[in-house]
């Protein structure tokens, strides 16, 4: 009796099993679209009060770093939308202007970004920058083969913030949606 029951019970699940399986299908590969998005570090500057006071003249940062990434085939073609993320920090007891420039092969100024900043205290300068679609053209990133950075003091070269450790600090990270496939 208990091995006929276990024979039925055994007959029932293997034709459960097969009604209910399909012939599987994997031409699906063809419409897939795998489209991750990437995220990294630009740039991370950061000038001391102290070295600010020291340089002569207003402008204490200037300097154009070589910056290809943007380039690469596998961002250059493939980039479909994407934002750049810039924060800003004074403790400082200047007021500051920076100037982010995006320079294409020949120098030629595609795009740029102006911060303007009080001395301290004040909050933490976010911006974000959207690329593609109704956005900025993604052709500033594609074209973009150095950066240049400059940063100007509009206050004096004596007076020190009563903050720890005052510093201007400049972070950037870039965020993109590419398509692999």
């Amino acid at each position: 009796m208990l091995l006929l029951r276990n024979a039925v019970f055994l007959c029932i699940a293997v034709t459960f099993l097969l009604s209910c399986s399909d012939k599987q299908d994997f031409s699906q590969y063809d419409d897939l679209t795998i489209t991750p998005t990437l995220e990294t570090s630009i740039f991370y500057i950061k000038t001391q009060e102290s070295i600010i006071n020291r340089v002569t003249g207003l402008s204490f940062f200037s300097q154009d770093f070589n910056f290809d990434a943007f380039e690469e085939d596998l961002f250059a073609e493939r980039v479909l939308e994407g934002s750049i993320t810039y924060e800003l920090e004074n403790t400082t007891s200047k007021e500051i202007e920076i100037t982010i420039e995006f320079l294409d092969a020949n120098g030629d100024v595609l795009d740029s970004e102006f911060f303007r900043m009080e001395a301290a205290p004040t909050a933490l300068l976010t911006r974000v920058v959207a690329y593609g679609g109704i956005n900025k053209s993604l052709d500033i990133l594609r074209n973009t083969s150095q950066i240049r950075l400059s940063a100007v003091n509009l206050g004096d070269n004596t007076s020190t913030s009563s903050l720890p450790d005052p510093a201007v600090v400049l972070r950037s990270s870039a965020k993109f949606m590419v398509r692999v496939k």
